[in-house]
């Protein structure tokens, strides 16, 4: 009986021994930080490794599909396609890794339940997608500046494109005003955006022309240079007022209608006829131009605005994968 006692109180020594050991292991793990920044950083950095080099060498891929000439090359359709699907294998694959290592490499805690490891696991590859992300981001703001300015400055240009026209016609009323003053040839007012609508409306009818010329006395040639670069550029400040209401007045009308008669020897009726034919020929241009820039303006928003979801979807894929991943790592390290 004294040795049975004997025995008893060992194995209860024994006993309380180790649960005191098993005790003291679950308090320090209880008690140390559930974030292990170490394993995040090296998931961060292998998945801000890997997908810098994808990206370069999809912007590689890309370049060598792309072809000046029109016939040649890939179209912009498939471009954007292949662009989206790129960035989202670049996403998973980076994501992928960096979840895993750092799952990982993550320390094993003894004395957790199976879920707060499935979560800690789950929370270290998202922190790790996380810090990846923003580094890249780091490295790539330009690009990523880029993609999201561009909608701000389409809208920009959507809202300054209907000034074109005026724009463009007050710039060459500037022209032909500079002209009228300084003396300078046709050769300025020509290479104006409006320039060549007031050229066509002082255009001579050789038969009319020659009639006229006949029943005139002789001018010197710099007198008559003079006397046409004045009347340009008032035709031109006339078109520019014109643009800029909407519609030439009767009185502008009968005025430039005078003055093209005095140069191509039309008769009023029909000076003022060509001098609105010429105007609405102008208008015309001129709104064509102004549309086409709004469509480009608007295509380039409406692209910037789809490059930006699909970016925001696959981040969301890659955050997802990096989870994954981790939770897979973690597994694969407490066999």
């Amino acid at each position: 009986m004294a040795e049975l006692r004997e025995n008893l109180a060992v194995a209860g020594a024994a006993g309380s021994r180790g649960y005191e050991r098993v005790e003291r292991v679950e308090g320090r793990d209880l008690a140390a930080s559930g974030v292990s920044w170490g394993a995040i950083l090296a998931g961060a950095v292998g998945a801000a490794a890997l997908s810098l080099i994808l990206l370069l060498l999809g912007s590689g891929l890309g370049l060598s599909s792309v072809s000046p000439w029109s016939s040649q090359g890939a179209s912009a359709t498939t471009f954007g396609v292949a662009t989206i699907l790129w960035i989202s294998f670049t996403q998973i694959a980076a994501s992928g890794m960096g979840g895993y290592l750092a799952g990982r490499l993550r320390t094993k805690w003894a004395g957790l339940h199976t879920d707060e490891v499935y979560f800690r696991d789950t929370a270290h590859g998202f922190m790790a997608w996380a810090v990846a992300t923003l580094a890249t981001a780091a490295l790539l703001g330009s690009a990523i500046g880029a993609v999201l300015g561009t909608g701000v400055q389409a809208g920009g240009a959507i809202a300054s494109g209907g000034a074109m026209a005026v724009g463009a016609a007050g710039a060459a009323g500037a022209a032909g005003m500079a002209q009228s003053n300084g003396g300078e040839s046709n050769a300025s007012s020509s290479s104006a955006p409006m320039g060549y609508f007031v050229d066509s409306l002082f255009r001579k009818d050789p038969a009319a022309a020659g009639t006229a010329a006949a029943g005139q006395p002789e001018s010197s040639p710099g007198a008559a240079d003079r006397s046409n670069a004045a009347s340009s550029a008032e035709a031109g400040r006339i078109f520019v007022n014109g643009i800029r209401t909407g519609s030439l007045s009767p009185d502008d009308t009968r005025y430039a209608g005078q003055l093209v008669a005095q140069r191509t020897g039309l008769s009023q009726q029909d000076a003022e006829k060509r001098v609105t034919d010429t105007f609405a020929r102008t208008q015309a241009t001129l709104k064509e131009a102004a549309d086409k820039a709004r469509a480009a303006a608007d295509a380039a928003r409406k692209a910037s605005a789809y490059g930006a979801l699909w970016l925001f979807i696959s981040l969301l894929i890659g955050a997802f994968v990096a989870s994954l991943a981790a939770t897979y790592g973690g597994r694969r390290r407490d066999l």
